[in-house]
């Protein structure tokens, strides 16, 4: 089989006129008038093609009409022409040759293309995901303004002797954000931690993830000296919501002894979300969450229940902190209500050692 010559490029303007490349400006214009009647769609309905050869025709005469765009179409005329000739004096074996080269060049080309479009999208979503998390920022920041001017006005209402009341704090209303977390680390301190998947499946241990709405973003990150990156350094930023809002809780409560691993951990909404404050208030929760070295005072359940309205205590992950000797019996405080104390502790530390062994041998 001969070998193909090399691809012809677009269609020659004096092809399309019909005319030769010493043509004078009057002969182009002759020549368009004549050829444009001919392809003219209101003479071809039936041609589906009349629009686009009636355009082709319109370009190539305005081109041969420039002169200095028609200098350089004849220059590349003459290229092309040279270029046919030396093909034509090869032999078979450099013409495959040629061929083949020319074929290489254009599958180049093509890979080329494609991964500019691949980098253009990537960052588009990387603009779309900063864009959409500005937008969800502010918006918080909005709704915690309003509630916060809420709050003040519910808290006292003028009461029937015209003293001033205090009512009981009303629990704020739920966010979206409540149970997700912000999570950036580098890929090469968790290679295997590439994908939505494998970070959810890795962060299971604290609680249920809702894997559908995991969001993942990486990006390449010039040298930091201060940070201790190199160049070319991938940094994966992700969203990651938890079912409940205790897994969520315990993960941001870990957030310095995973930094110390390399894993920054932070709310997605910016802050603590107001329903831990609340709770907090309430006495339901411990102190706040940066605090985590003390373990959490536990609420005595009332008389006449047998659990809270929330976990009174969460793993913590910093250390193994040993369980505190059990309190001695006060009065108000049952039989049933001081073994239920002494149960909790104990899970609880239970809970600390799995997980840093867990932790441990991940590391290793």
């Amino acid at each position: 089989m001969p070998p193909k010559t090399p691809e012809d490029p677009e269609q020659n303007p004096y092809d399309l006129l019909e005319i030769s490349q010493e043509a004078t400006e009057a002969e182009i214009r002759t020549a368009y008038r004549t050829r444009s009647l001919k392809v003219h769609p209101d003479r071809n309905r039936n041609d589906p093609n009349a629009a686009q050869k009636f355009h082709a025709l319109t370009t190539a005469s305005t081109l041969l009409l420039d002169p200095l765009r028609r200098l350089a179409l004849d220059a590349q005329l003459r290229l092309q022409a040279a270029k046919k000739q030396r093909f034509a004096s090869y032999d078979n074996k450099r013409k495959a040759m040629v061929s083949e080269l020319e074929e290489r060049e254009k599958e180049f080309k093509k890979a080329r293309m494609a991964k500019e479009q691949e980098r253009t999208a990537r960052e588009s979503e990387n603009v779309r995901i900063r864009e959409e998390g500005r937008r969800m920022r502010e918006q918080r920041e909005k709704e915690l303004e309003l509630q916060e001017l809420e709050r003040q006005c519910a808290r006292t209402k003028p009461g029937s002797n015209g003293t001033v009341e205090e009512e009981p704090l009303a629990p704020p209303p739920p966010s979206d954000l409540d149970t997700t977390i912000r999570i950036k680390y580098a890929l090469s301190s968790y290679p295997a931690l590439s994908t939505a998947s494998a970070l959810t499946a890795h962060l299971r241990r604290y609680g249920e993830i809702d894997e559908g709405t995991a969001v993942m973003s990486q990006k390449a990150k010039k040298s930091k000296k201060s940070k201790g990156l190199v160049d070319g350094e991938v940094i994966v930023t992700a969203l990651v919501p938890f079912n409940q809002l205790g897994a969520a809780f315990a993960v941001v409560s870990s957030a310095e002894s995973l930094k110390e691993r390399g894993m920054d951990v932070a709310w997605a909404g910016g802050s603590e979300p107001p329903i831990l404050g609340w709770l907090r208030e309430r006495g339901e929760l411990g102190g706040p969450a940066a605090n985590r070295a003390a373990p959490f005072p536990t609420k005595p359940t009332p008389e006449g229940t047998t659990f809270g309205s929330f976990p009174s205590s969460f793993p913590a992950f910093d250390e193994v902190v040993p369980p505190p000797p059990p309190p001695a019996a006060k009065a108000g405080i049952d039989y049933e209500s001081l073994t239920l104390l002494r149960m909790r502790e104990a899970e609880r530390a239970r809970l600390e050692k799995e997980i840093l062994e867990a932790e441990a041998a991940e590391g290793g």
